[in-house]
């Protein structure tokens, strides 16, 4: 018989443990072998326990979960999935928390129906799954040689300029990405030079932490990075992260390429889904599209990238050992809709190779 995922629980909410506890043991494969009220009793039970996976509160008396977990992190690096409300107030702690190396995170459950609590529970399992077998990163921030705004980019994907392409007359980038995807969207951003093609990304993002994670990157990438409103002409240079609540897609309009929204259902139960963004390249725009499919887990994007490629796009997906959780480019490698496989520290050099 397999070994069960062993997990500890913190959190300052006795309610919350207990209802976490019974979600997470109701899992065949997981076992919930502790929970902690704080940080100091969490830190004394994975010395004695030795869990798989922690999920953490992001707030907790004493020591919040950010100082916990950035020791944790420098110390003793493990699987840690963030839970969290879903608010503005606390998308860019949480941000930050995956920053530090948390491999994932899911909002606090609210019991609204048995209907609610039972996809909660469905989600909460599949990422502590995922977290199981993910690579955790530590306490290190990734080395980035990019420009910010107003610098000049020493990367070797910027020794060279992008063509203009503000109306969709030459490339257009298009990249999605789920878990380890903030992380790794950073790291891609930040090897871009600020004169690229326009780039268009799908993150799987509660509605709530969009805004933030697109101001939180435009702070320290090169281009310009917004939360896409629907209807915004493309522009070279510019980044559009696709908004928590909508579906984002590409069309053409009456001088060129432009962005659109759509609330319609989710896709591999996801909104906004990746591979409604690569269908909508593919069919509008070819072979002057290239797809990028990075960490995350499930298999959203993988049949988007191939019909990508089947119309002509390059395609690129990133590789296993530089993968949080190795699961959407697998999945996309596996039925031959990525080109070509490369470590995320070389995805920008490679990807502006092509569109230069």
């Amino acid at each position: 018989m397999a070994t069960k995922t062993r997990v500890l629980i913190v959190d300052d909410s006795a309610l919350m443990r207990g209802l976490l506890t019974t979600m997470i043991n109701a899992a065949p494969d997981l076992e919930v072998v502790g929970a902690a009220q704080d940080a100091q009793t969490a830190r004394d039970l994975i010395k004695t326990l030795n869990p798989d996976v922690l999920t953490l509160d992001v707030h907790m008396p004493g020591m919040d979960g950010i100082e916990f977990l950035e020791r944790l992190m420098r110390l003793r690096p493990m699987p840690v999935v963030m839970v969290s409300s879903y608010t503005g107030a606390t998308s860019e702690t949480t941000l930050k928390a995956l920053e530090l190396g948390a491999v994932d995170f899911i909002g606090k459950p609210r019991a609204d129906s048995a209907h609610s609590m039972g996809n909660y529970a469905e989600e909460l399992v599949e990422k502590i799954r995922a977290a199981r077998h993910a690579r955790v990163r530590g306490r290190h921030l990734v080395a980035t040689t990019a420009a910010t705004k107003g610098g000049r980019s020493m990367s070797v994907a910027a020794a060279s300029p992008a063509p203009s392409t503000g109306s969709g007359g030459g490339k257009i980038i298009f990249l999605g990405a789920s878990t380890g995807g903030t992380e790794a969207i950073k790291e891609f951003l930040t090897g871009i030079p600020a004169n690229c093609p326009p780039i268009m990304i799908v993150q799987h993002m509660p509605e709530t932490f969009t805004a933030s994670f697109a101001k939180r990157l435009d702070g320290l990438c090169a281009p310009t990075v917004v939360e896409a409103r629907g209807n915004e002409r493309l522009e070279s240079g510019t980044v559009y992260i696709a908004p928590g609540h909508s579906h984002m897609m590409i069309r053409r309009g009456s001088n060129g390429f432009q962005t659109e929204l759509s609330a319609a259902d989710p896709v591999n139960r996801h909104r906004p889904s990746v591979d409604v963004l690569f269908d909508s390249a593919a069919q509008l725009v070819g072979r002057q599209a290239v797809g990028v499919i990075l960490t995350g887990m499930g298999k959203d994007g993988a049949q988007g990238l191939l019909r990508m490629r089947q119309a002509g796009a390059r395609t690129f997906g990133q590789d296993e050992a530089s993968c949080v959780v190795y699961g959407m480019p697998r999945e996309a490698f596996l039925i031959g809709a990525v080109e070509e496989q490369c470590a995320l520290d070389d995805m920008a050099r490679r990807v502006m190779a092509v569109v230069r």
